[in-house]
């Protein structure tokens, strides 16, 4: 239980801090230099997220089977659905942002990162309420 809750709870940190702080930086030093930032900001997070949300589902899933109840696979199985979500719906997004023949300056750049954000901040929003459900969980 511990595992899943520290785990969702880093991601839930690290998406939280992504749609709040990094990405409306980004976006506000314009879309030429946020398209430049995306790429080497992409490339850390993926790794890292993905990570934690195998962590968290495995976890989760773990606990249920424990015996610890249906909220730690439902918990579990919503922070594991961020890697499908990611792979299916914001990939796109992603390969269009790190396409070099995308114009930094264009309407469609603009366009790209309005629409990330907002497919981010899905991640954000769901891995919060899985870590405020494992906590509550937790302290039962």
């Amino acid at each position: 239980m511990l595992v899943a809750t520290v785990a969702a709870g880093l991601f839930a940190g690290a998406a939280v801090y992504v749609t709040v702080a990094e990405h409306p930086a980004r976006v506000e030093c314009g879309p030429t230099l946020a398209i430049k930032e995306f790429g080497p900001s992409y490339r850390r997070a993926a790794v890292m997220q993905g990570g934690l949300a195998v962590i968290g589902l495995v976890a989760g899933v773990v606990a249920w089977s424990r015996g610890s109840g249906a909220g730690w696979l439902v918990g579990g199985l919503l922070l594991g659905a961020m890697v499908p979500f990611t792979l299916v719906v914001i990939m796109p997004t992603n390969r269009r942002l790190l396409d070099r023949e995308l114009e930094g300056g264009s309407g469609e750049a603009r366009d790209l990162l309005r629409r990330w954000g907002r497919l981010h901040a899905v991640r954000t929003v769901t891995s919060v309420g899985v870590f405020v459900t494992f906590v509550g969980l937790c302290l039962r």
